[in-house]
């Protein structure tokens, strides 16, 4: 190469750096050095060939499901949730310049008779703070929205704090709950409408407790899910959720992420445990190496338990469950005590995953968040670029075949990946 050469691609790259420092610290506020920048161009470089690569999903024909996107407006929309009250769904997520914590961040509450028609409710900020993960319950006819606070530009929340309303027009002022400092709930389900239950995670991550209330107010301590916090160990339990079954018996998943490396870790898994009434004691199913379920949303239908969450299809010998360099799916799984079982992906791509499920009618609706789903980037940069809200619509009679189906596939040729603990 000549020196004329050189210094022109030498210039280049310094162009380059210089761009990508300024989208950043325009973009993302952040204040980059040269060798951040650099790494920053590395970045990009590696994930321009998921610019051009189509989106090869997996979507199983035989669950005939439907999807439109309900929210795209540009913005970084994330952390969906959907209940349904008062003869109407109930959608929640939030709205941020990308995916890092911002205080621009909100959340947004909407409702639709139809699922495809929506009327806004509600925004919820929270000045100078990141806010995000709403969660609904109705408690006694009231909806509450529960939802995580956040300063951290990496979003690491570090605790609870809710809204109510009688009637979707008159919200409730926010609300901490301090009793319950530092655990951060994630979906409040009720087996006999008397008495309701959410597990939560500690916000430093490592352990996972289940508590109960009976006004949406008041939570008090009932067990310890799991503790993976031993000595100088913390597999860094996050994000937990669970369902019941038609015994009253919870099955729980925990995601478990054992370290913050860009490339993931080999030990990320999905944790499942078990409690029968009164939940006072869990047994450790096993740690299950399918996927980590990130952002999961559990639900039970005809005793059979599903689980809508993110999984990792392009897991290789250097990028791990839980690489931010590789792209990423929200997909459907059959929970069980053998372990969990991919049934289908939902358009997806990027930066996905989040989702909240309402059966009704013989369907299942899930909603969740997803980049361009024509697109194939990196999770990465998927979390730079806006992202909308999905809904899928899938009959319960197509999902409970396949499940049966798959289950059958999985013990004939022992394609389970839980390894007992």
């Amino acid at each position: 190469m000549s020196f004329w050469g050189g210094l022109l691609i030498g210039l280049a790259a310094l162009v380059v750096i210089c761009l990508i420092g300024i989208f950043l610290y325009f973009k993302l506020k952040i204040k980059l050095g040269v060798v951040n920048s650099i790494i920053g161009v590395w970045l990009v470089l590696r994930d321009v060939p998921s610019f051009f690569k189509k989106n090869d999903a997996w979507i199983n024909p035989d669950l005939k499901l439907e999807h439109w996107p309900l929210i795209k407006d540009g913005m970084h929309n994330s952390n969906s949730f959907l209940t349904y009250w008062k003869g109407e769904f109930w959608l929640a997520h939030a709205s941020s310049p990308f995916h890092f914590a911002s205080p621009d961040c909100k959340i947004v509450v909407w409702h639709s008779k139809d699922a495809k028609k929506w009327e806004r409710s509600l925004e919820l900020q929270v000045p100078e703070e990141d806010i995000r993960d709403p969660k609904f319950a109705v408690i006694h006819g009231k909806l509450f929205l529960y939802v995580l606070k956040s300063v951290d530009f990496n979003p690491e929340p570090y605790g609870t704090a809710y809204v109510v309303t009688e009637d979707g027009k008159n919200w409730s002022e926010l609300k901490e709950l301090t009793k319950n400092e530092g655990w951060l709930f994630w979906n409040p389900r009720t087996f006999d409408g008397k008495k309701w239950y959410v597990p939560a995670y500690w916000f430093l991550h490592g352990k996972s407790i289940l508590l109960e209330t009976t006004d949406g107010v008041d939570f008090n301590y009932v067990s310890t899910i799991h503790n993976g916090k031993y000595r100088q160990q913390n597999d860094r339990n996050d994000e937990t959720d669970f369902s019941f079954y038609s015994d009253g018996t919870m099955i729980c998943t925990q995601r478990l992420e054992y370290s913050e490396n860009m490339r993931g870790d080999e030990r990320a898994c999905t944790n499942i445990t078990m409690a029968k009434p009164p939940y006072t004691e869990w047994m450790e199913i096993g740690k299950d190496y399918t996927t980590r379920l990130d952002g999961p949303a559990l639900f039970t239908h005809h005793d059979l338990v599903f689980a809508v969450g993110r999984y990792y299809p392009q897991v290789t010998r250097r990028e791990h469950i839980g690489s931010a360099l590789t792209t990423k799916r929200t997909s459907i799984f059959l929970v069980t005590e053998k372990g969990l079982i991919r049934l289908s992906d939902f358009p997806s791509s990027g930066d996905t995953s989040y989702g909240g499920v309402v059966m009704k009618d013989g369907f299942a609706y899930c909603t969740y968040y997803t980049s361009d789903i024509d697109k194939d980037w990196s999770w990465l940069f998927g979390m730079t670029q806006p992202s909308h809200i999905m809904m899928v619509k899938v009959p319960l009679k197509a999902l409970e075949k396949v499940a049966d189906e798959k289950y059958t596939e999985y013990e004939e040729n022992d394609l389970f990946k839980l390894k007992s603990t």
